[in-house]
């Protein structure tokens, strides 16, 4: 009955309100022991070229060859040299025909513009006036140059074109078939202007062929 009264009353839950409770315990603060640890570092030049990161050439390809040593490149002998002061291979007659006909055209042009230089100034003048000899001068060389190193440029490009088919039928080069080949080259050249002008045109790039030959031999001499 007690507990039921007291139930009904509150009495008793009132003395358990009125009893002190007990405090609840204050957290503790542990302050962090720092560790120690290493600083990254950047990686060096060093690093990268140390023995552990090379690479084996040999790995690369088998059939590479790359653990040899260098070959150096040998010039063959039955290839001919082009002269006696230095191993020099013999050019091929794409490269003559391209050296032959610029060298030329460029010597020609330059004697052109000596020739034109030369006329403007003999030439003789209406009014003496510095403009006027100027023009003269200008006229003259544009005209003679150009058509000189034109037409020896024509010349050449055929002459080198008929030596080298004449060498390669013949099976040599020598200074017969190159002055052959200047008849031939001249002849062609002239060859609408008539059987005269073609005779002479022939005979001089004959001659020329005759001269270069016996430079080339005397300065350019081949090994046999």
């Amino acid at each position: 009955m007690s507990g039921i009264w007291s139930a009904l009353t509150g009495s008793g839950s009132s003395k358990k309100e009125s009893s002190p409770s007990t405090p609840a315990p204050e957290p503790t603060y542990t302050a962090p022991v720092p560790t120690a640890y290493e600083t990254p570092t950047a990686p060096t030049t060093s690093s990268f070229l140390s023995d552990s990161l090379l690479l084996d050439p040999a790995a690369l390809h088998p059939l590479a060859g790359l653990d040899k040593g260098l070959d150096y490149v040998s010039l063959a002998d039955d290839l001919g040299f082009g002269t006696a002061s230095g191993p020099v291979g013999q050019r091929s007659w794409s490269d003559d025909l391209c050296y032959g006909t610029g060298t030329t055209y460029l010597c020609a042009l330059t004697l052109g513009g000596i020739w034109g230089l030369s006329e403007g100034l003999k030439k003789e003048l209406p009014v003496a006036s510095g403009k006027l000899r100027l023009n003269t001068v200008l006229n003259a060389v544009t005209r003679r140059g150009p058509f000189l190193g034109n037409s020896a440029g024509v010349i050449a490009l055929v002459y080198n074109g008929i030596a080298s088919t004449v060498g390669a039928v013949r099976g040599k080069h020598d200074a017969a078939g190159g002055i052959l080949s200047g008849a031939l080259a001249g002849m062609l050249f002239k060859s609408t202007r008539g059987v005269r002008p073609m005779l002479i045109a022939g005979g001089m790039t004959a001659g020329a062929a005759g001269v270069w030959q016996v430079v080339k031999g005397a300065y350019f001499v081949e090994e046999d």
